[in-house]
């Protein structure tokens, strides 16, 4: 599958390290991502997507991996690359419009400095990364828009979902995670995760492998001491001591069971039947006899 001669291959794929090791890497990200766009029927043919680059390691990844499917036939769709420079002090600004250039890679960079509102609306040493993403996500949603695009495509890999899954669990007090596929609260766009099946180890392993200029995201100096990065450490505790463990709860957020959770409003508890004699009564059948419990206390 990657025999292909070398000057055939875009841009953006040549140079991959050859080792047997690297090849089965690229044809893993290639089966991931293929199973995600799968399962969730995410691709639409003659849909244009809106790539989001950040340049760090998994949109880095994210485009080549898209770039790769789309060169091979698998991908009918259109790919623009898109940065959104917001303005965070040292932000390398040059790298990755000369990157992309050089790529042959269509993009669109873009800048509005929301750093400065983040900043002025957040207090010193609150993090800013939740109104620094609403920002970024609504300027997204906006350049998606002016290209004619049909989806917002973002780079949040496996452990991504997870972290953001026990963090709803730990802090928001609900069963919640990055969904691989939505639609926006304007019914719009699609948003896509088609790295929803890949591990973030593999992301870096690539964009190291074919030497991408990632930029760092700490610009901001708002990462320390994060509830994401405490979930993460949490997280790797647990592979250390059980290797896969990840890749066992990432299956689990596939394979719900509302019977067995203690929500009312996505079971009919209330409707449970069980086998008696005579006519088969359910609970809510009954509930008129029943003194209402809170009311009595």
């Amino acid at each position: 599958m990657f025999d292909e001669d070398e000057a055939a291959l875009p841009p953006l794929l040549s140079g991959a390290p050859g080792s047997t090791e690297f090849k089965k890497l690229r044809k893993r990200l290639l089966r991931e991502t293929r199973e995600a766009l799968e399962t969730y029927q995410m691709v639409e043919p003659g849909a244009r997507w809106l790539v989001c680059l950040s340049g760090g390691k998994d949109s880095f990844t994210l485009l080549a991996v898209l770039t790769e499917l789309k060169w091979r036939g698998l991908l009918p769709v259109d790919l623009l690359a898109c940065n959104l420079d917001q303005g965070q002090p040292g932000f390398p600004a040059t790298v990755l419009p000369e990157f992309l250039t050089r790529m042959g890679i269509e993009h669109r960079i873009e800048y509005q400095d929301t750093y400065s509102v983040v900043k002025e609306k957040i207090p010193e040493g609150q993090t800013y990364c939740s109104l620094c993403s609403r920002l970024r996500r609504g300027n997204l949603y906006r350049i998606a828009r002016e290209e004619g695009c049909s989806a917002v495509v973002l780079g949040h890999h496996r452990d991504d979902i997870l972290e953001t899954f026990f963090m709803n669990l730990f802090h928001g007090g609900r069963l919640a995670t990055m969904p691989p596929k939505l639609v926006n609260e304007e019914k719009d766009l699609f948003v896509y995760r088609p790295l929803a099946f890949v591990a973030e180890a593999d992301c870096e392993k690539y964009a190291r492998g074919m030497q991408y200029p990632v930029i760092p995201c700490n610009l901001c100096g708002s990462q320390d001491g994060l509830q994401r990065v405490q979930v993460k450490q949490i997280l790797d505790g647990w592979e250390a001591r059980s290797p896969g463990r990840r890749q066992v709860m990432a299956r689990a957020l596939m394979n719900v069971r509302p019977s067995h959770l203690c929500d009312p409003r996505v079971f009919d508890f209330a409707g449970l039947m069980r086998e008696i004699d005579g006519p088969e009564k359910s609970f809510s059948d009954l509930s008129e006899n029943i003194p209402n419990l809170r009311d009595s206390l």
